[in-house]
């Protein structure tokens, strides 16, 4: 095979890997939205006693860090002590707490519009970040389609009658912190499984949230313990769907595809708890759907045009 002929190949090859990393994470987004809307469910009591969130988390952590040794067996277990990358799995997994204990410290305080605009701030981070941390060329079509995106998401949530604060200091620092995970995502992608990832991240969370459910604890019943495994097991596909897909696209596409998550989340809304979306929100549903039909066409198109 000549060398132009390899590297028609390889474009071609890549942009196929690039739309499988994609259509994996648009699945990610959408089982966390589930997996979101089912941890409101059983912390708010509906129809059954309220569980305490660190509770819901210890299960779900535990769970998935257990099914990562089963599925990894004896070889995970050991390339986990091996590893040369410790420090950056168990930095991830400490930014990705952080990150978590930001957004929902001003969740408290912050109306649902102003916080979802805020904390999508975290694609474009991601984008930004991705030239240096990775040396990704960004394209100007990948900007347009974070950037579209990111206005979907305004025009959905309306968050007019926003004022600087702390809350909305906090959620900004959630967005960076999260933008920062996926870029080591992105980096250890390179070098380890997903399973080893997940077993790291999972691990620390299991231990935080451990903790915090030493002062909480409360027994769990037979109609809990439904929603508790469908939390798991939402919780563990999505995981395993976001770091593979990690693994096959670039950041900055994967930044696009997060904003498939508001998506899925008013369509949640309105079929398990009656939300009715207003009319921005189909207007900025649409604005974030031409962005990911936008990024798909180009990355395709971009592959095909470069191995022409």
């Amino acid at each position: 095979m000549s060398q132009l002929a390899l590297h028609r190949s390889r474009l071609t090859a890549f942009g196929a890997t690039a739309t499988a990393g994609m259509a994996l994470g648009v699945c990610a987004y959408a089982l966390f939205s589930l997996h979101d809307a089912s941890i409101k469910w059983l912390v708010t009591g509906i129809g059954m006693a309220p569980l305490p969130v660190w509770q819901v988390l210890f299960f779900r952590s535990v769970f998935i860090m257990a099914s990562t040794v089963v599925a990894g067996r004896t070889a995970m277990l050991e390339r986990a002590v091996r590893t040369p990358l410790k420090a950056k799995l168990l930095g991830r997994a400490t930014i990705t707490l952080i990150a978590w204990l930001c957004y929902y410290s001003a969740a408290r305080a912050l109306p649902l519009a102003q916080l979802l605009t805020l904390y999508f701030a975290a694609p474009i981070i991601t984008t930004l970040l991705a030239r240096p941390l990775l040396g990704e060329r960004i394209p100007p079509s990948r900007w347009v389609s974070v950037l579209l995106g990111f206005a979907g998401v305004v025009v959905a949530c309306d968050p007019r009658g926003f004022h600087l604060s702390r809350a909305a200091l906090m959620v900004l620092l959630a967005a960076a912190f999260w933008g920062t995970a996926i870029i080591l995502m992105r980096q250890i992608a390179r070098r380890e499984s997903s399973l080893l990832q997940m077993f790291y991240t999972n691990a620390l969370f299991a231990v935080a949230t451990g903790i915090a459910c030493v002062a909480t604890w409360t027994p769990v019943g037979w109609s809990q313990a439904g929603l508790l495994a469908a939390i798991c097991c939402c919780g563990g596909l999505g995981q395993f769907c976001l770091f593979e897909g990690a693994r096959r696209a670039p950041a900055s596409v994967m930044a696009t595809v997060e904003y498939s998550a508001l998506i899925w989340a008013f369509i949640l809304g309105y079929v398990v708890f009656g939300d009715v979306p207003a009319a921005p929100v189909f207007a900025g549903a649409a604005l974030i759907l031409l962005a990911g039909a936008w990024l798909l066409w180009s990355e395709r198109h971009g592959a095909h045009r470069l191995a022409a």
